[in-house]
């Protein structure tokens, strides 16, 4: 998953829990970046098409973009599940975000393949509780 990935899927879930067009400060703050380097990503993701950008009003996601924003959610939520079912990592969802921009889609089938992931995935991401919803069960009965 790319720079750009990660600004789709945070995007999204904006989106999602603002049920409108996501701020770049609000894109900037989730994603901890400055708002400039926000500015820079947007426009260049506006460039290819997968959002469109009117300023004062916010981002919206086209359809590719939308498409493109749940494909990194999904290898986003591979990554948390394999980090927790199979290597048993106590802190996996810090280690996801940071795995996340180096893991690519090749890898995620790979890793898909040997979790139990939701059928339902990424509609289970809860984008206000910035966690997958199926995956809370799992750690309250390991501890």
């Amino acid at each position: 998953m790319n720079t750009g990935d990660q600004y789709l899927k945070a995007i999204y879930l904006i989106q999602q829990l603002e049920d409108g067009p996501a701020s770049t400060g609000s894109i900037a703050d989730r994603l901890d970046v400055s708002p400039a380097s926000a500015n820079e990503m947007v426009g260049k993701l506006e460039d290819q098409g997968l959002l469109e950008h009117e300023k004062y009003k916010g981002v919206d996601l086209t359809d590719e973009g939308i498409r493109q924003a749940r494909d990194a959610l999904e290898t986003y939520c591979i990554i948390e599940r394999f980090l927790l079912q199979v290597l048993e990592v106590e802190n996996f969802r810090a280690e996801a975000r940071t795995l996340e921009s180096v893991i690519d889609e090749t890898v995620a089938e790979r890793l898909d393949t040997i979790v139990d992931r939701n059928e339902n995935c990424p509609d289970c991401f809860d984008p206000e509780s910035d966690v997958c919803e199926c995956l809370e069960p799992e750690i309250e009965a390991s501890d």
